[in-house]
């Protein structure tokens, strides 16, 4: 069992993508209200070696060594990857051994305005970073950032990351209601795609529960009607939980497992991450095929989330 990488995950966008793990969980410089993985516990920038570089290369190595290709290698994980100091060395490392599989980063863009960031992921082939909000105000209630953070360096940093980069920028757009949702919001977080101007603008929206009570995800219609309120060619809508069990990944083992565990008794997501040994990048995919399909569902207990089979 692997501790630096996890997968291959069935994710929509990248096929069967092997994960590599940079930093602990979850160590991140902002701590969204919708965060799949949990609330941050360091909230920071500061960037430093916080999973050793030879032990992440030396589970790369041995990985490859008996299992097939992936079709992407991806930075993602338990927080935000740039902060590891080395993910540029970890990024040639892979292009060395394995040139042709194409390397993703999953980013939350935050740190693009330090050039030695975008330095280090020029090797990268497509970077996916995040940007929900235009305006401070909204910046600090949907995403929680550090202090230091200030939503036009973020911005760009973005745009700098565009001039330098000569891969492909895919920029994840997250909708969450009553959060930045607003037409004044939603203009002007147009006009930073329109500055920044990433290869594919990609619409998402709530999957499972985040952070806080009561978030809700936007429904097909009003991500929709964003869509047609941005008039932007480059815009795709990627909500849509059922489509991983069309990734070649997806495995029915695993969403039976979990089913027979959460039958037994209601678990957390950690319950079951300590039962399966997968990542919680991995168990949350599965969580949210299994929700969408009416299998399971979810209730929350002295601010802790369990799962449980939904009753017939």
């Amino acid at each position: 069992m692997y501790k630096y990488l996890f997968g291959p995950v069935p994710s929509r966008r990248l096929g069967m993508s092997l994960g590599v793990d940079l930093v602990p969980r979850k160590v991140c410089s902002l701590d969204c209200v919708y965060c799949e993985v949990g609330k941050t516990t360091k909230l920071t920038i500061q960037r430093r070696e916080y999973l050793n570089y030879d032990k992440i290369t030396q589970e790369i190595s041995d990985y490859f060594l008996t299992n097939p290709d992936p079709d992407y290698i991806t930075f993602s994980g338990s927080g935000e990857p740039t902060l590891n100091s080395r993910i540029g060395d970890v990024l040639k490392f892979i292009k060395q051994i394995r040139p042709n599989i194409p390397v993703a980063v999953l980013t939350n863009g935050t740190l693009m305005n330090d050039k030695n960031v975008r330095q280090e992921l020029l090797d990268a082939d497509v970077i996916l970073p995040s940007l929900d909000v235009a305006s401070q105000s909204g910046f600090i209630k949907i995403n929680k950032p550090a202090p230091e953070i200030n939503i036009l360096d973020y911005i760009q940093g973005l745009v700098d990351l565009r001039q330098e980069f000569k891969g492909e920028i895919w920029l994840e757009v997250f909708i969450l209601p009553d959060y930045n949702d607003n037409k004044e919001e939603l203009l002007a977080l147009k006009e930073a795609i329109l500055q920044i101007k990433p290869d594919k603008v990609q619409l998402n929206t709530l999957d499972r529960p985040g952070n806080l009570e009561n978030l809700r995800a936007a429904t097909h219609q009003q991500l929709q009607d964003i869509v047609e309120l941005w008039q932007l060619d480059n815009i795709e809508i990627i909500a849509s939980s059922l489509e991983r069990q069309k990734v070649q990944s997806y495995r029915k083992d695993l969403e039976n497992v979990i089913l027979e565990t959460v039958a037994r008794r209601p678990c957390t997501s950690l319950d079951i991450i300590k039962i399966t040994g997968l990542h919680i990048n991995e168990i949350n995919k599965y969580l949210d095929v299994l929700e969408t399909k009416d299998k399971i569902t979810n209730f929350r207990l002295n601010d802790r989330l369990f799962y449980q089979i939904k009753s017939s």
